[in-house]
């Protein structure tokens, strides 16, 4: 019942309510009456249907694009170098409906779900309307460029980064059709009024959940930049706060949920301190059209039964220098005991080299294994700490893998400090514990499990995980497959997905090499008592020198 003064009331309907509390959704209240933001015009369409309405062109026109758009198949362009799977495809065709209506949406998948594909086939499609800009995390960015070869070789693919200084303008500037530019976040924030000085056709913001703090200047750099189609992608679009979700919506669809203040009092906190029930219902609605999510439950059928990805890490520039000294003093140590050893005692000298080559290794999973007055935090433990706080937010059980037992110890630092539960076997664990800790893993009693490889290479069974963290690439491929095998075996009914944390510019890059083209090298490096089977003298410097 609303008052009309007088003593009067005006009794509404349940429709009419509804309707109203709808409206309000995206209505902006000023003295001169409310204002809705032309991107709602789908949702005004949908909550205004039966009523008499007065509409302007615009209005119509919008939604005449909109049908338009819904009415249309897309199909896959010819160029993709792929067969997406049901789901992708389907993914593939929201986007570009969404692109059509002058749209834009946030691809939320799973992890593991071929986000990237399916934005490769939309960037792909559009690449001849204009240039495509990417952004993405510092250690992504590589990997964008290696699948664009891969799946869009007739994309003409660019790493801002990988440019130099005086001819980044011409590349930002000149960007056209069938070009992609990948630029981190950060280098787009120091150069954001060059990004933001031209149109692009289609943006495109992976792990888009580092946009979520909307005042951030990362953020607003990624605000600014004009676009005819915005494309988010995140598995965990929302990881503490509402508030996160508003941000990436701000990227995708600017003013479809207001202003942050107005969001906050209209959504978040009602839902968030009260349980809002029909809020939540009412914004579930209103983002329904712009996001899409799959987990792996749902395209279980559609899967491989194991999908394996590297997640390239970059060292800082203190990491990075660090690893540069040890390798070029290995080449001199090498160099050296080559000249004082006779023939007789090459054996010696493969297994000082092999020494060198652990030393390597050790340094690329973190500088402290081998300097332990090296003060801080290596890339890849940061990369493990971010990977470990988003597989749990997703609500994913996790074996992590290492050869190197204090390495495992290290990594246990940002789980305390995060308050993620996990269990730890090494070598040391005793018989009765170690079957303790894997009941315990296997009945939910952890969210990780941090294995050395010697103790848990054979006989565990853990099923209960369905994300693998290989967090040093071992020589022998065999060894890797052991690991995989802890959750991919008999009684595992979830797809299982193996990340490989690699340090780009290090040793691991070679042994990866190996994995595909020496796999009988990098399996003789490791062949126990039998010196016979090691490669040259020759081949072992060779992979010091990063040949």
């Amino acid at each position: 019942f609303i008052p009309m003064g007088d003593g009067v009331y005006a009794a509404l309907t349940r429709s009419l309510k509804q309707k109203l509390l709808d409206l309000a959704a995206v209505a902006e209240v000023d003295k001169h009456g409310s204002k809705v933001p032309q991107i709602a015009a789908a949702w005004l369409d949908e909550i205004l249907d039966g009523t008499e309405l007065q509409a302007g062109a615009d209005f119509r026109k919008a939604i005449e694009r909109l049908r338009a758009a819904q009415a249309t198949e897309p199909k896959l362009p010819k160029s993709l170098q792929a067969d997406l799977r049901p789901y992708q495809e389907e993914g593939y065709q929201w986007a570009m409906r969404l692109a059509a209506a002058g749209m834009g949406g946030c691809l939320a998948d799973d992890m593991g779900l071929g986000k990237t594909l399916q934005a490769l086939a939309v960037m792909l499609e559009r690449a001849k309307g204009g240039a495509t800009l990417v952004i993405a995390p510092t250690s992504v960015c590589g990997n964008w460029l290696a699948e664009s070869l891969r799946f869009a070789p007739s994309l003409s693919a660019r790493i801002y980064s990988e440019a130099g200084d005086s001819e980044r303008e011409a590349l930002v500037a000149q960007a056209g059709p069938q070009d992609v530019l990948i630029v981190s976040y950060t280098l787009l924030q120091l150069a954001q009024e060059r990004f933001a000085g031209r149109q692009w056709h289609t943006v495109v913001a992976d792990e888009a959940q580092a946009i979520k703090n909307a005042t951030a200047k990362r953020s607003q750099a990624v605000f600014d930049l004009p676009a005819d189609f915005r494309l988010a992608l995140s598995g965990t679009p929302v990881e503490n706060r509402l508030a996160e979700l508003w941000s990436i919506m701000r990227f995708v669809n600017p003013g479809l949920l207001g202003t942050i203040g107005r969001f906050n009092e209209r959504f978040a906190g009602p839902i968030e301190r009260n349980r809002d029930r029909e809020a939540q219902h009412v914004l579930k609605r209103l983002i329904g059209p712009f996001v899409m999510r799959r987990t792996k439950g749902q395209v279980l059928q559609d899967l491989p039964a194991r999908t394996e990805l590297i997640l390239s890490v970059t060292p800082e520039a203190a990491e990075a220098a660090h690893y540069e000294a040890l390798r070029r003093q290995a080449l001199t140590d090498v160099s050296v005991l080559n000249d004082k050893l006779s023939g007789a005692q090459a054996g010696q000298a493969r297994f000082n080299i092999l020494a060198q080559l652990t030393k390597l290794r050790r340094a690329a999973c973190d500088p402290r294994l081998t300097s332990p007055e090296f003060a801080i935090a290596g890339a890849k433990v940061q990369a493990f700490a971010e990977l470990a706080a988003e597989l749990t937010a997703n609500g994913h059980k996790t074996l992590v893998f290492s050869q190197f037992v204090d390495f495992l110890q290290i990594l246990r630092a940002p789980l305390d400090a995060a308050g993620i539960s996990y269990q730890y076997l090494d070598g040391a664990t005793p018989a009765a514990e170690r079957s303790k800790r894997v009941a315990a893993f296997q009945a939910g009693e952890g969210d990780l499990f941090l294995i050395s490889l010697k103790a848990g290479g054979f006989g565990l069974n853990l099923t209960a995980a369905d994300y693998v963290v290989i967090t040093d690439p071992w020589w022998n491929p065999a060894a890797e497959d052991q690991a995989m095998g802890r959750a991919h075996r008999i009684g595992q009914l979830r797809p299982v997905t193996v990340y490989r944390l690699v340090s780009k510019g290090s040793i691991e890059e070679r042994i990866i090499d190996l994995h595909h083209d020496k796999r009988a090298l990098a399996e003789s490096i490791l062949a126990e008592g039998d010196a016979s089977a090691l490669p040259s003298t020759e081949d072992l410097v060779a992979l010091i020198r990063g040949e």
